[in-house]
Formats: C-alpha cells, sequence, structure tokens
C-alpha cells in the first residue's frame, strides 16, 4: 500500500503511514493488541538505528587515526566504513602480503589453476579466500563506477569483451587491488587520471 502511494524515503512513509491510518474506518477485534506490538517494534528499530549510528561514528573516529586513512580514501570508492573494513581485513596495512597477487588470491578475484591429468587451463576462485574482504573490494569497486572514469571505462571494455556485469565488476576489483597495494606501499594518493609516467589509476 505504502509503496503505491509513491513512499520512497522514511520521512515520507512516516507522514503517508499516519494519513492513511487516520483515513481508516474499519475497526479490527485485533487492532489494539496489533496497536501496541507495532509500537514496540518501532522502539526496537529506533533503537538499533541510534545504535548503528553510534557504530558508524566510532569506526570513523578510529578509522581517521590510521596513518594509511589519507591514502586509502583518496581511492574512488573507499569511504570511513569500507576503508576500515579493508585495513581490518588485511591486517592494518600490507605487510603480510608480498605482492599484489597474493592480495587479490586472498580477496578471492585471482583465478586459481585446478589442472589435473590432460586437462589444463582449468581457473577457479580459490578455496580459501576472505569473504568480507572480497565484499569489501566488491562494493567499493562498485561505487567507483559513479564517480571514477578509469574504473568506468575499464568496466565498459571488459563487458564490450562479453563479460557480464558480474564478471566485469570482478576484474574491475582486480585491477583495483594493483592500485591499492602500489599506493600503500609507495605511500602514494591516488592521481585520476594519470596519463603521466608514474601516475596510479584503477
Amino acid at each position: 500500500m505504502l509503496k503505491k502511494r509513491g513512499c520512497r524515503n522514511s520521512t515520507g512513509v512516516a507522514s503517508k503511514a499516519i494519513d492513511a491510518a487516520s483515513a481508516q474506518t474499519t475497526t479490527l477485534p485485533t487492532e489494539t493488541v496489533g496497536a501496541a506490538l507495532v509500537a514496540r517494534l518501532a522502539a526496537v528499530i529506533t533503537a538499533i538505528d541510534a545504535e548503528l549510528a553510534e557504530l558508524d561514528a566510532t569506526i570513523t573516529a578510529r578509522f581517521n587515526h590510521h596513518p594509511k586513512v589519507e591514502i586509502l580514501t583518496s581511492m574512488p570508492g573507499f569511504g570511513p566504513i569500507l576503508g576500515a573494513t579493508f585495513l581490518a581485513n588485511v591486517g592494518g596495512d600490507l605487510r603480510s602480503f608480498e605482492s599484489p597477487d597474493r592480495l587479490a588470491s586472498v580477496a578471492g578475484v585471482a583465478p586459481a589453476p585446478t589442472d589435473s591429468g590432460r586437462i589444463s587451463g582449468n581457473h577457479h576462485r580459490p578455496r580459501r579466500f576472505t569473504r568480507r574482504l572480497l565484499r569489501t573490494c566488491y562494493l567499493a569497486a562498485l561505487s567507483s563506477l559513479k564517480n571514477n572514469p578509469a574504473s568506468r571505462a575499464f568496466d565498459d571494455r571488459k563487458r564490450v569483451e562479453g563479460k557480464l556485469h558480474k564478471q566485469a565488476l570482478i576484474a574491475v576489483v582486480r585491477r583495483r587491488i594493483n592500485v591499492i597495494w602500489a599506493m600503500l606501499r609507495d605511500h602514494r594518493h591516488y592521481l585520476e587520471p594519470a596519463p603521466r609516467a608514474g601516475a596510479l589509476t584503477a
């Protein structure tokens, strides 16, 4: 009913829900009990929203004190939450990853060969990878398609090559991991676009 009335945000939903309730003339035997349950659920949801907002603020404050914060957030798609999640899943820095290939493998975007016997050329996602790191890099790449010309152009190129949306986006993630690894290794901010030698692009 709310969808049919064009509700698209919380303020509109609340306002139109109140109007709809005021216009209601039918009375049901369970109406009082239902109203009490709705009120309790609304209170729980409000409390959860407040806790999430407080948690986001805490994460952002802690993240802003990290020495790599400015470098990582210069990469399109990475804000305080995704940036903090990325650092948490790589241990705070990239000392455990000797190459971008290793980081890509842990993120689950570096296909591992599964050849056997006469069969060769089989590549599949590694069995062991960090799903949270993959999700973080995936969401950051998805966000970068909106405001990063380099990521958008690379995604378009992969789509022209016949890749599906998800396949093209995974390719964007893999390319961006190379850039992130180099940025953090060299202590350099992201540059967009980068026609000059030595500039880093996704």
